[in-house]
């Protein structure tokens, strides 16, 4: 079937750890597909799938009804939408620009208003759910921006997620994800510290973590990390430095906004030294070894 043939064609730039599986899944789902990234090696995966290759968010967009980023912060959306040979320079009416990235709110702001100007409409539509969220295409979906964009973005959504919610206009999308980062740091931080409470006070944590999952404790993080800890798994779901990256976007919202955010604050201490200890690339799980320094006592024993 010519790529001309179907009502929507994709473009998706960034295939990262999520990237690459949230556009295996619009492949899958039979959206024609154009990818790009800055390093090749996804791109010709996806393309041996069956998507076409691009070498610029331009030639990305020149092709497409709908083009999605999902980049690792603020200043890297911006230049891809904005910058040379970015999104801006194959703008016109119809096209939908939709982000995926985890970024400030304001910058979703400022390149919704900068791509309106050729009559660019935008989503910024960051999600949750992680790396197995995005490769079983059941990730949670934030949506901000004109709800008649995403009534056309939305077929695609559904082969990436199975919640879509329109917070409302541009930005709003980036706010309710923040909100969802807050939760997750705080959840990984919970963890690590009720995981070396019990072994250092002498409980063996397994025991501990089942016999709380019962009760009002139980939440996804104690679903999905605690075996993977247990079995000396910390590479990365979502990495910690991102996580990093994220909490410093909230702190620096909640600034703009005069909110104060004191547990936020904390956990932004604990991620950030794990930084500082060369632990960035772990998983966001993995916050625990800053605790178990803290604390003289490791997991496993």
């Amino acid at each position: 079937m010519s790529i001309s043939s179907f009502p929507v064609k994709v473009g998706y730039i960034g295939l990262g750890l999520m990237g690459k599986s949230i556009a295996r899944n619009i492949l899958k789902a039979g959206f024609p597909l154009v990818v790009h990234n800055r390093s090749r090696a996804a791109v010709h995966e996806l393309v041996a799938e069956g998507a076409l290759e691009a070498f610029s968010p331009a030639e990305v967009a020149a092709q497409v009804d709908v083009v999605f980023t999902n980049l690792p912060d603020s200043p890297d959306v911006e230049l891809v939408a904005l910058g040379a040979q970015g999104v801006i320079e194959s703008g016109r009416p119809g096209l939908i620009f939709v982000d995926n990235s985890t970024i400030k709110p304001a910058t979703s702001r400022f390149i919704a208003s900068k791509l309106a100007e050729k009559g660019v409409e935008c989503l910024d539509a960051p999600v949750s759910g992680g790396d197995i969220g995005a490769r079983q295409g059941t990730l949670a979906i934030m949506v901000g921006g004109p709800a008649s964009a995403l009534e056309v973005v939305r077929p695609v959504f559904q082969a990436m997620g199975k919640t879509i919610t329109h917070v409302g206009e541009a930005g709003a999308g980036q706010i309710a994800k923040a909100a969802n980062q807050i939760m997750v740091a705080a959840q990984m931080v919970a963890m690590g510290e009720l995981l070396v409470f019990a072994r250092k006070a002498g409980a063996d944590p397994q025991k501990v973590i089942e016999a709380i999952k019962g009760g009002a404790a139980q939440c996804w993080t104690l679903d999905v990390k605690p075996p993977r800890l247990f079995a000396g798994n910390r590479t990365p779901g979502f990495k910690a430095h991102m996580q990093a990256k994220d909490l410093n976007i909230i702190l620096e919202t909640a600034r703009q906004y005069g909110i104060p955010l004191p547990s936020a604050a904390l956990d932004a201490q604990l991620f950030n030294a794990m930084l500082e200890m060369d632990m960035g690339e772990l998983d966001n799980s993995a916050v625990l070894g800053v605790l178990e320094k803290l604390a003289g006592v490791e997991l496993l024993v």
